[in-house]
């Protein structure tokens, strides 16, 4: 059973933000090959 509203769980869900995601890795990967540090 949930303790929150659908709003309250939607609101929190919106704010988690995911990292080091396959593009984003990619992405450094190419540019620290480049000297970008």
């Amino acid at each position: 059973m949930d303790v929150l509203t659908k709003a309250q769980r939607s609101k929190n869900m919106k704010a988690i933000k995911s990292r080091n995601t396959k593009m984003e890795v990619k992405l450094a990967k190419a540019l620290w090959g480049k000297g970008y540090r």
